[in-house]
């Protein structure tokens, strides 16, 4: 028998709790022995649990007991999350994790803390919830120099501006939509600010390029600024708005990596642009390989708990050595400053006279493309040639100064 005991008890922790003990009988056969719930640490009492006797509120009864050898966190966020994880390796306890935010602050130091101590550290679940994405890129994946990684890895933002594309809403009432579908949180910033996406892209770019990337170390944009204009635009182009998650190998320097998120224009050639709703998509390419893609539910109770139980059994199997999970730290030196990165970028703008503005435009970046005008009144739009982001602001400026 296997104690395990599972820090949090809210909609993930509920599902991995429900997952456990009904799935309990498969979950045997295939580890080859019982998982038994021995504790759940939460501060709220859940009389109606069937386990509802196996609740504490104090962490003592799980780091002193050494009869759990693994303990799953899913209380979200770095206070007390990332005190008692650290605590947990230490003592000589593997850790399975849905908690982006820990991985992608503290994941080198918690791997390292793991190996020292031989027990594992494991996260599928903090950045595609259901979706398998750590374990396909660590191992099925590793025969290949990852070149590229894009990806939808919000299900918040993407519902929004799909109700943006779709339906004609405004930001503010797509917002207001998936707060009420329970889709966006009462305080929305981790989400429609970019920071989710950033933290899930970190744990990719560390993962396949070997060295920790700090999400301060990546130029972070969400979709607040995204209008219904720019949407239509973007459907002029041939495209639709998507926050897209990046993390491609420098072309100017292969140890460094140039790794954003952003609102970007997506080619309806491209099969992120047919994401819909809550779902995410991730799309690697490798030397090898060439493009894979990873589709589902990045999150939900019971996709997000299917993929920590999933890590919980990896533990059992691999109870007396580590899975060889591991980066180094790193102090943003291997990723490419934002000012450095080329792409073509959307500029809308007004002026008294189009013809002269478009001519400048074409004088100040290069070549242009105007994407067609929505309506007689609108704004005028182009794509500039692709230049770096440093040389966009400071001609941008310039061409504001002529316009």
């Amino acid at each position: 028998m296997i104690k395990v005991a599972v820090m949090g008890h809210g909609v993930v922790g509920g599902g991995v709790t429900e997952i456990l003990l009904k799935n309990a009988e498969s979950i045997a056969k295939k580890v080859k022995q019982e998982i038994y719930i021995e504790k759940v640490l939460d501060l709220r009492d859940f009389p109606d649990s069937p386990i509802s006797d196996r609740f504490t509120k104090d962490f003592n009864d799980i780091i002193s007991n050494d009869e759990i050898s693994i303990v799953v966190e899913v209380m979200g966020g770095l206070k007390p999350a990332y005190d008692f994880v650290k605590q947990c390796l230490e003592k000589g306890k593997s850790v399975v994790t849905s908690n982006k935010e820990l991985v992608a602050a503290k994941g080198a130091e918690l791997l390292a803390i793991a190996e020292k101590n031989n027990v594992n550290f494991l996260f599928e679940a903090s950045v595609g919830g259901g979706i398998p994405i750590i374990r396909p890129l660590h191992q099925c994946l590793s025969a290949n120099n990852i070149e590229k990684i894009n990806g939808i890895l919000n299900g918040t933002t993407n519902f929004i501006l799909n109700k943006m594309i779709n339906d004609k809403m405004s930001f503010e009432d797509a917002l207001a939509l998936a707060q009420e579908k329970g889709y966006a949180e009462r305080n929305p910033a981790a989400d429609i600010e970019g920071h989710d996406a950033c933290r899930k892209i970190c744990i990719l770019a560390s993962l396949v390029y070997g060295t920790h990337v700090y999400p301060d170390s990546v130029h972070t944009e969400g979709i607040t600024k995204v209008s219904l204009t720019d949407v239509e635009y973007a459907s002029k182009w041939g495209g639709v708005v998507k926050l897209i998650a990046s993390a491609r190998i420098s072309a100017k320097d292969n140890t460094k990596q140039e790794i954003m998120v952003a609102p970007m224009f997506v080619s309806r050639d491209c099969q992120l642009s047919n994401v819909d709703g809550v779902y995410n998509e991730i799309l690697v390419r490798g030397d090898s390989s060439g493009s894979v893609g990873f589709y589902g539910r990045g999150a939900g109770k019971l996709p997000t708990a299917s993929a920590v139980v999933a890590d919980v059994m990896d533990c059992v199997l691999h109870k007396d050595e580590r899975r060889d999970i591991m980066w180094k730290d790193g102090n943003g030196e291997n990723v490419v400053p934002y000012e450095e990165y080329e792409n073509a970028m959307y500029v809308r703008f007004s002026a008294d006279d189009e013809q002269t503005a478009l001519a400048k435009a074409n004088e100040i970046f290069g070549k242009c493309d105007v994407i067609e005008k929505i309506d007689a009144t609108a704004d005028t739009a182009i794509v500039t040639p692709e230049l770096s982001y440093a040389d966009f602001v400071e001609k941008s400026k310039k061409f504001a100064e002529l316009c």
